[in-house]
């Protein structure tokens, strides 16, 4: 049962979560016509009375870019202050998820982008480990990771996320935590949610953003900071076989943070990862603001005007 933040942005201000309500007519909800945001805020450990957010302006650039996917304008700025009025509203004490959301809030039933109302609105609620830390089994999906040619894969487009969930519920049906999904020209792609890494001879290897990707926020996170530790760092296709003979293989997400895979379908993969191993112990050193060579990461929201 989550445990959502009293308070939600809605309409152009803050309102009680319950009273923050959409008609059953809305565009979005019929023709997925939404992009959708998601990033972790946790309480200051060093310094009280702040909420420290994970490369807040990142994401805000993304899904005001979502939003121009949309034929939508929602700038950064906009967002930012809304993110800052929801925290300073909730004062949470906890660490928490918050949920952006840009959508076509019209009530018109013809599905289209133009000459049509949207809004923007942000929940949140309490959230702690999304996937087990110990590491999660993955199966490879039947469904097929969609094309950028279809859908415009750089956006957090909700309609597009049909394909996520199918896969997910396909994985934890037959036995597994995740799916991974494979592109139309048999790569793997990533997960249900999540991006894809692993690990071998030493070299980090991830999927490029030409094999219809996400580009995540976390991604490219790891990969700045794996280069910064001397590692070297290749972006490229990669085939299911490596993913069985890899030494590490993991995932990466705003909710996932750093997980390691520790089994694919059949195959147990090694659990020794030192890659991974120091990649997130130095995320998590970041993100609580214990590592100044990356203090720009993250934004110190003061929770008192």
């Amino acid at each position: 049962m989550h445990q959502f933040l009293p308070f939600a942005w809605f309409e152009g201000r803050c309102v009680r979560f319950e009273d923050a309500k959409v008609s059953i007519a809305t565009h979005a909800l019929h023709y997925g016509t939404g992009a959708f945001g998601g990033m972790r805020a946790i309480p200051d450990p060093v310094r009280p009375g702040g909420m420290l957010l994970f490369r807040a302006d990142r994401h805000a650039r993304r899904l005001s870019q979502s939003a121009k996917l949309l034929l939508a304008d929602l700038s950064e700025t906009t967002v930012m202050e809304a993110l800052v009025a929801v925290l300073r509203a909730n004062k949470p004490t906890t660490p928490i998820y918050l949920r952006p959301f840009v959508y076509t809030s019209d009530l018109g039933i013809a599905p289209r982008l133009h000459n049509i109302e949207t809004d923007f609105l942000i929940y949140g609620l309490e959230l702690g480990d999304y996937l087990s830390p110990e590491g999660v089994s993955c199966r490879i999906s039947s469904w097929t990771r969609q094309e950028d040619r279809s859908l415009p894969l750089r956006g957090k487009i909700s309609g597009a996320y049909i394909t996520s969930s199918l896969a997910k519920t396909e994985a934890v049906t037959s036995g597994f935590d995740e799916a991974l999904l494979m592109n139309t020209r048999g790569k793997v792609s990533e997960a249900s949610g999540m991006n894809l890494f692993l690990v071998r001879d030493g070299v980090l290897i991830t999927p490029g953003v030409d094999q219809d990707i996400l580009e995540g926020i976390t991604r490219s996170s790891v990969i700045e900071l794996a280069k910064h530790m001397g590692l070297e760092v290749i972006e490229r296709p990669v085939d299911k076989t490596e993913l069985c003979i890899a030494d590490e293989v993991f995932l990466t997400g705003t909710a996932a943070k750093i997980t390691p895979i520790r089994q694919l379908e059949s195959t147990v993969l090694p659990t020794n990862r030192p890659v991974m191993d120091a990649l997130r112990q130095r995320l998590v050193a970041i993100t609580e603001g214990r590592d100044p060579e990356f203090g720009h990461w993250v934004t110190r929201i003061e929770l008192e005007a």
